[in-house]
């Protein structure tokens, strides 16, 4: 987990705007926020970040949220429980469940 005085810049995604349209863009975070989106930020704003993670050919989404999950309980738990199938959730960026 970053600190609030990280800054990390993920570079050259693929980003799913508020709109619903993609945009090849460089997103920079500073304090555990998205503060701009853009090309070329780094340069842009003359700052080097603390961390940086290349994108290239990724897509960048927000948090998602899966509606429909099955957690195998009661009675299948050796295929799946709670604890493995929230882990798979926040792996794949699954930020909600129902």
């Amino acid at each position: 987990m970053l600190s609030s005085a990280t800054t990390l810049l993920i570079r050259n995604a693929r980003v799913l705007l508020p709109d619903g349209q993609f945009q090849s863009a460089d997103v920079w975070v500073e304090g555990g926020l998205i503060s701009q989106i853009g090309p070329d930020i780094a340069l842009e704003i003359g700052r080097v970040p603390d961390t940086v993670i290349e994108a290239n050919h990724l897509t960048l989404l927000p948090g998602v949220i899966d509606p429909q999950v099955h957690f195998r309980e009661p009675g299948l738990e050796h295929k799946e429980d709670l604890t493995t199938a929230s882990r798979a959730c926040a792996r794949g960026g699954v930020t909600s469940f129902l």
